[in-house]
């Protein structure tokens, strides 16, 4: 039996940034492509999107309180 992780209730959606927005996206943030929080390359729930080292993933997460927030990660 295969389980798909993506598909789970409890794992957020995950997409990448396409390149042409990084640089917006970074100087909407202030921050530079380093400073950002990390998610590995192995992380189950980013496998199968294939992302290249230095990626920049976006997360949607369901929030009881504030409906829906909006996390970034770069990839290592």
């Amino acid at each position: 039996m295969s389980f798909k992780i993506t598909d789970h209730f409890l794992v957020p959606k995950h997409m990448i940034v396409p390149n042409e927005k990084v640089d917006e996206l970074l100087n909407k943030l202030g921050i530079r492509k380093e400073d950002m929080p990390q998610i590995s390359k192995a992380d189950p729930a980013i496998k199968e999107l294939k992302p290249d080292k230095g990626d920049i993933i976006k997360i949607i997460r369901d929030s009881p309180t504030a409906g829906k927030t909006i996390y970034y990660r770069r990839v290592v």
